[in-house]
């Protein structure tokens, strides 16, 4: 079994700022993840080609099954407001998605508000600004993997240090709702340290993925639930490719289960 977080900074080479569905297709089809785990997601944005980035991701893998999350109407870093209803899904999203070779049992969705004041950012073009935080957003699944159940959810959390921490903590009680073995994959814009500290939960991968081109921080992470934990079988391989796309790596964890 094969899990892959990806940031996809909304399919975006660094090399020439553009997206492309062939460079998305390329870069999630090299994982090969029976689940896959993505953050900054567009959904018919104008920066992105009005792309269904989800729908690209899915098929490049042969996955029958995802499911996308909006946290914010409109375009970040423009105008935007959060998500509120199925209404708003005429509109630009921005958000998170689960894909999954296998069958989902059941979906929940938890909503993570965001840091209720602006927070200073450094912008390498414009310096040290005050950015308003945009909410966030859990994205669960119970899935019908060939070993049984397995819990798996993803998340991208504020950039405001302590009010990550907060949502962190948020997101671990609404999973712990959902049948054991639980894995959590995402951006948590912390370090593998405090991530298992302030979860409890060990990490299944250790290995930087910030920034992509010549990584020195582990911003995403796979963690597992140590209860029943054992039923995920043992890490094989870890790996953090460099992709067409995006300012993180993937990261991708294999598990035997035999």
């Amino acid at each position: 079994m094969r899990l892959a977080t990806f940031n996809l900074l909304h399919g975006r080479s660094l090399s020439d700022g553009e997206v492309h569905a062939e460079r998305v297709a390329a870069s999630v089809a090299d994982l090969d993840a029976d689940i896959l785990a993505l953050q900054e997601v567009d959904r018919a944005q104008p920066r992105s080609k009005h792309l269904d980035l989800t729908a690209i991701a899915a098929e490049a893998l042969g996955a029958p099954t995802h499911r996308f999350a909006a946290a914010v109407v409109g375009t970040p870093g423009e105008t935007w407001q959060p998500w509120r209803s199925a209404d708003d899904n005429i509109h630009p999203l921005y958000g998170i998605a689960l894909i999954s070779r296998w069958p989902v049992l059941r979906w929940q969705i938890t909503q993570l508000p965001a840091a209720p004041v602006r927070s200073p950012v450094y912008v390498p073009d414009g310096g040290l600004i005050l950015l308003k935080d945009e909410p966030r957003v859990l994205l669960a699944a119970v899935v019908d993997a060939p070993g049984g159940p397995l819990t798996v959810a993803t998340t991208h959390l504020s950039f405001v240090p302590g009010w990550n921490v907060r949502q962190l903590r948020a997101a671990i009680r609404a999973l712990r709702a959902l049948p054991a073995p639980r894995v959590l994959l995402g951006d948590l814009n912390l370090p593998a340290g405090p991530a298992r500290a302030f979860t409890g939960w060990k990490p299944l991968a250790r290995v930087p993925t910030y920034p992509s081109f010549s990584p020195k921080a582990q911003l995403d992470h796979v963690l597992a639930d140590p209860r029943g934990a054992a039923r995920l079988g043992t890490v094989v391989q870890v790996r953090a490719p460099q992709a067409g796309i995006s300012d993180h790596r993937p990261l991708v964890v294999h598990l035997d289960q035999a």
